[in-house]
């Protein structure tokens, strides 16, 4: 089975423009995404996929995989299909990995292509991590996803869920496990090419959250539980934090 890493990277952020191409500890952060997707396991091919000149010359520089896509794109998902569509490699799989968080564990890149592989009844894949803290669990731009004994995604939320009733807030985590959503996808190729068809959904349009939109459309997300944090870079103050 042959599975291809795609990290889509803009340059126009509205926080931090320009953020593939800050240094960390001297290396980009584009570039420290790219060799940690190289390093998972069963990633076939690793490409970024950008909309920017000034990425595409610099991955070239350290002789990475990369494509020049549309500026017109509105998501991520956008892009890695426009990818998937201009290379003549016929991928089973397509991941989708954030180019701003470049401390991605290789080893969650290669669980969650395996947990595609072995569940054929699944059309997208993701991951969640159990929340720990209150602070994660109230926060709205920490994303929310319940999902059944199967493991199928029933729902994604900027708000808390589940809801529990008849119990203080500060008591939820003791009542029940709550998981927060982490942004990396496995798309079956074919699955990827059709839901970038799709018109923006009702419930995506209350949330701003994507894989609403396949849901509504019927398609079927795995949630993979994993023990793996990432660090999204969104502002310059989470690049200070993390230097420090």
């Amino acid at each position: 089975m042959k599975i291809i890493g795609i990290i889509p990277a803009r340059y126009d952020s509205t926080r931090f423009p320009g953020k593939p191409l800050v240094k960390i500890k001297g290396v980009s952060m584009i570039q420290r995404v790219y060799e940690q997707v190289q390093a998972a396991e069963l990633i076939t091919k690793t490409i970024v996929a950008t909309d920017d000149e000034r990425i595409f010359n610099h991955v070239k520089s350290f002789d990475g995989n990369v494509i020049m896509t549309a500026k017109t794109h509105e998501s991520g998902t956008e892009r890695i299909a426009e990818v998937i569509k201009k290379i003549d490699d016929n991928f089973d799989i397509a991941i989708n990995i954030q180019g701003d968080e470049p401390f991605i564990q290789p080893l969650l890149i290669g669980d969650l292509a395996n947990f595609l592989i072995k569940n054929s009844q699944f059309n997208i894949a993701t991951a969640a991590k159990k929340i720990m803290d209150k602070e994660t669990l109230f926060n709205p731009n920490a994303v929310k996803v319940v999902f059944s004994q199967s493991g199928k995604a029933l729902y994604f939320s900027r708000q808390t869920i589940p809801y529990v009733r008849g119990v203080k807030n500060e008591k939820w985590l003791e009542q029940q496990d709550f998981y927060k959503h982490i942004g990396i996808y496995a798309f079956r190729t074919p699955t990827l090419l059709e839901i970038i068809e799709k018109p923006m959904s009702n419930f995506e349009k209350s949330e701003a959250l994507e894989q609403l939109r396949w849901l509504e459309n019927d398609y079927i997300i795995g949630v993979m539980p994993t023990e793996f944090e990432t660090i999204g870079i969104d502002t310059p103050e989470d690049l200070e934090r993390v230097a420090r």
